[in-house]
């Protein structure tokens, strides 16, 4: 009996080493960096509203057996350039919003459609091959955006140009169209910290969104797909159009998450916001204690706090110890690249055992 015990304990924090130890490191930042609590709590509640979306947009493809898709960031790029031509044709607040969204969401089934085809090519290697995706897609990106606007498309704000009047600015401004827009709707000031209620309630849609659709016949050929694709197929499962769909999915919950996250930020950086959009969900995603192969809403939501509030003391925690703040940003980028390294060993280790 109480080797049993023993064991259930020892399988319980094997499992759940990731979030464990990140607990522990969050913890001990959090009483190095001495930052006033209400602070840190306004920060981590404003980054749950900002964030969870896009760490959400992951679980359909972790659940389909597509592991973790990198490939958000093109959902991302699609939301930035909805973005810039809103901004363009000043479109301003909710409006702005919304249409970002639909535009987005448009152009992301196309783009989704394009990667889980190509995913569907690459069975057994799709999370290297969603990454190197991302990486075409930023290259395909770029161009349009240095070379295309103001000369191939035109751009009737100037200001947003380049000197030479070809190509976007570095920064994009929001202020003054669509910066701010959902969390003004409706915001609760409890003891100095705000929150935006209406970006909260986007998650919470989100969150009864997927768990509906689990629940579906799609939701079941999700999971049959995802736990073994040769019985799926056996008993009637289009397997390449059940993991396409997953991925579009993916790609338009994600470009929706980054407008939610660029009209909190208020500016873009035009060549960079998406780039570390996949990097950071991802490992958002496992240190709520998902895997490869297993993710669920709730490993999100910790995910997104212990993460996050790794980010906001992390400067701190470095100045009071090291005297450099700079050495807390260059640590959490090492723990963000260090937990998905993590999980794809433990992955990998896992998978040998299963075939021995």
């Amino acid at each position: 009996m109480e080797k049993n015990v023993r064991s259930r304990i020892k399988l319980i924090l094997l499992s759940n080493i990731v979030p464990i130890a990140f607990f522990v490191l969050t913890l001990g930042a959090v009483i190095a960096a001495k930052i006033p609590p209400l602070f840190l709590i306004s920060e981590v509640v404003r980054r749950l509203s900002r964030n969870t979306f896009l760490v959400l947009a992951l679980i359909i493809p972790v659940i389909a057996g597509l592991g973790l898709n990198f490939a958000i960031v093109l959902g991302a790029m699609a939301a930035q350039a909805a973005l810039f031509f809103v901004v363009d044709w000043n479109i301003t607040g909710v409006k702005g919003v919304l249409l970002s969204m639909v535009i987005a969401s448009l152009m992301s089934i196309f783009l989704g459609w394009l990667v889980g085809i190509t995913l569907n090519r690459a069975k057994g290697r799709e999370m290297i091959t969603s990454m190197i995706l991302g990486f075409f897609a930023n290259g395909v990106y770029q161009l349009i955006f240095l070379f295309f606007i103001g000369s191939l498309i035109p751009f009737s704000k100037t200001d947003m140009l380049l000197p030479q009047g070809v190509g976007l600015r570095n920064t994009v401004d929001l202020y003054g169209t669509v910066a701010g827009a959902l969390n003004n709707i409706l915001v609760v000031n409890i003891k100095f910290i705000n929150i935006f209620i209406v970006p909260l309630l986007f998650v919470v849609g989100l969150c009864l969104f997927i768990t509906f659709l689990l629940k579906t016949k799609l939701g079941q050929d999700f999971r049959a797909v995802g736990q073994d694709m040769h019985i799926a197929r056996t008993a009637g499962i289009d397997v390449d159009k059940t993991r396409i769909i997953a991925i579009i999915y993916s790609t338009v919950l994600a470009a929706i998450g980054q407008v939610i996250y660029l009209q909190d930020i208020g500016t873009i950086n035009t060549y960079n916001s998406h780039e570390q959009i996949g990097l950071f969900s991802i490992a958002a995603l496992l240190v709520g204690g998902a895997s490869v192969r297993k993710a669920s809403i709730w490993n999100a939501i910790i995910g997104v706090i212990l993460f996050h509030t790794l980010f906001v003391v992390a400067p701190s925690a470095g100045n009071r110890l090291f005297g450099q703040p700079q050495i807390g940003e260059f640590f959490r980028e090492f723990m963000a690249y260090a937990v998905i390294a993590f999980a794809l060993a433990m992955h990998g280790w896992r998978a040998r055992k299963a075939r021995h």
